[in-house]
């Protein structure tokens, strides 16, 4: 605990639905909706992120002595590594093989979501001095629940950057990795987008728009009440489908579509593709306070660049007409620079109990750290911006 500050006190919360949803968003902010109460009693209540599924909730709350939380840090224990997209199934595998017990683990994240998000959340009329130490009270009650908990190690991922810094500052291995992400530079029009970039570039986009429109798809943005429950029902059977053939298991529940719904509201943007008056396919998306945020797709019948155009260019389109800072597309893709998404630094910082594991981990990370950041700098000279656009 933050020394002279008498009458503070941790508590591990087993399930999110321990805080009262004011008290928890007081420390979250409004900002990023993965890290609100809604969200995460949607991952919750559903059934998505349970001790069941492998994601046992050890929420850490720090209370006054009235019980009102003053700080508080999402945080789970883990019995295996899906669902996270930093990736440590090899350091289980070395460790495993050298006789270790890798799971379980500590996970501080957002179940099933890439988005950068803080990890160490104070109430933001705390005073300064109180904040630091506030945070890094959190971290310690991390570090010393995962002792408590014989855990072999604890992963802190998708922190903004000042936060993976302080992690650093407490002897956590600091881990680069890097994702795509749109701009909006003050257009007014998805055509004052397409004329910063590149001849070529430009002309390709309204190719694959155009050819959306001819194979006579229409795509709709709902929001809030106008989505209903039949459009989630579409939705979920083309995640299924779309997840369990490609990207692996489906992590999330019919249920947790119809809550996130609920209780979130206009914060949900769902673009829906139909043809032939019959949804076919849809890209589940959540609106901050500065950021759209791509999350999900899901589709049952497939068409040439679809993808694209629900999922990329859809978004680009809502964030401009929203006043949006940027557009955050989540996990894969080199493919995305060509359609305006540019390469960006992503945080994740590990604590590793076993001094033999923690070193063999840290000399791997100093190599991959190059690696990526060479592979952004690449990957930054096939921008399609004209030159001086991007800058």
């Amino acid at each position: 605990m933050p020394d002279g500050r008498e009458g503070l006190s941790v508590k591990v919360l087993r399930s999110i639905a321990d805080a009262k949803p004011e008290a928890w968003d007081a420390c979250a902010g409004s900002d990023n909706p993965f890290i609100s109460h809604a969200f995460l009693s949607a991952l919750e209540d559903s059934g998505s992120a349970t001790a069941k599924t492998g994601w046992l909730p050890q929420h850490l709350a720090i209370e006054d002595t009235q019980g009102g939380i003053l700080a508080a840090a999402p945080l789970y224990l883990k019995s295996h590594s899906y669902g996270e997209y930093v990736f440590d199934w090899g350091w289980a595998e070395a460790y495993e093989r050298a006789g270790g017990r890798y799971y379980p683990k500590l996970q501080s994240a957002v179940p099933f979501t890439p988005v950068t998000g803080c990890r160490l959340l104070v109430r933001p009329d705390i005073p300064g001095e109180l904040k630091s130490e506030l945070a890094d009270a959190l971290i310690n009650a991390m570090v010393q629940l995962g002792q408590r908990l014989s855990v072999s190690s604890l992963h802190v991922t998708f922190p903004p950057e000042d936060e993976w810094a302080r992690f650093g500052r407490h002897g956590f291995l600091q881990r680069v990795g890097q994702q795509f992400h749109w701009e909006n530079r003050g257009y007014a029009t998805f055509d004052d987008f397409l004329a910063t970039l590149s001849s070529r570039k430009r002309k390709a986009i309204r190719k694959e728009r155009e050819s959306v429109a001819a194979d006579g798809v229409v795509l709709r943005a709902l929001t809030g009440r106008s989505i209903s429950e039949a459009h989630w029902d579409a939705f979920h059977e083309g995640y299924c489908r779309t997840s369990d053939g490609k990207w692996g298991p489906t992590y999330l529940t019919r249920d947790f579509f119809s809550l996130l719904s609920e209780r979130l509201g206009d914060r949900v943007l769902l673009v829906a593709a139909e043809y032939e008056g019959r949804p076919i396919a849809g890209a589940l998306n959540l609106v901050g306070g500065r950021a759209l945020y791509g999350r999900n797709w899901g589709c049952t019948r497939e068409f040439r660049f679809l993808h694209f155009e629900a999922c990329y260019y859809q978004a680009i389109e809502f964030a401009i007409a929203r006043g949006l800072d940027r557009v955050e597309a989540g996990a894969q893709g080199p493919h995305k620079i060509q359609r305006g998404y540019l390469p960006c630094p992503t945080y994740s910082a590990h604590w590793i109990g076993d001094p033999g594991l923690r070193a063999a981990v840290a000399r791997f990370l100093a190599q991959e750290q190059a690696a990526v950041q060479d592979e952004m700098t690449e990957l930054a000279g096939y921008s399609p911006y004209r030159k001086g656009d991007a800058d």
